[in-house]
């Protein structure tokens, strides 16, 4: 069972990725207050679950949480920013749609900005370790993969109904067959180098 918190005394959100390793699509971050007393087994480490599971405790998370709220980094501002700052901004995008301000933030990962006027905690596998985090890595990824699911209507061929728009090789075959969409991220190796022998 995950803990369900850092200092009981304060209001703490959880704060999590995904989409960090992806060829296309956004970064998204959730936020996530939970109540004290919150309890859930299955509450996990996303990537710890199954996508069917993933996709039961949403509306759970959702229901119960005192405050949640997601936000996407656009691959444009990817590029622009860099992912791992594109991330961050996507945290801090969400902890600004929260309903309640929380007294401190429980970061996932081992980077992190401070947020203005909020102490924080980085956590290494707080995904896996704090329940705030872990619901907030489940919305994140049911939230992206929603996005993703959306926009394979769109740009059939890509696989991102199944691939997320992460970098598999029938997607990487997809890019080399088909071109880059307006959602390929262009900082990223977006086609696989041939390995070259002496």
């Amino acid at each position: 069972m995950l803990k369900p918190y850092l200092l009981c005394s304060r209001i703490e959100a959880g704060l999590d990725e995904a989409g960090r390793g992806c060829l296309a699509g956004p970064v998204t971050a959730a936020a996530v207050i939970l109540p004290r007393n919150f309890t859930h087994p299955d509450i996990n480490d996303s990537k710890q679950l199954t996508e069917r599971r993933r996709e039961l405790l949403r509306p759970i998370i959702e229901r119960e949480a005192i405050a949640w709220a997601v936000a996407h980094v656009e691959p444009e501002e990817i590029d622009r920013l860099n992912i791992l700052h594109a991330s961050i901004t996507a945290m801090h995008r969400a902890v600004d749609q929260l309903k309640i301000r929380p007294e401190w933030l429980l970061v996932d990962g081992n980077q992190f900005i401070p947020y203005p006027g909020i102490g924080h905690t980085t956590i290494i596998h707080g995904d896996a370790t704090l329940l705030p985090i872990a619901a907030a890595s489940i919305l994140a990824k049911t939230h992206r993969d929603e996005l993703m699911r959306k926009l394979a209507t769109q740009f059939p061929g890509y696989g991102w109904e199944q691939n997320k728009g992460y970098p598999t090789p029938a997607h990487r075959k997809a890019i080399a067959r088909l071109g880059a969409t307006p959602h390929h991220r262009r900082s990223f190796q977006l086609i696989a180098l041939p390995i070259l022998f002496d």
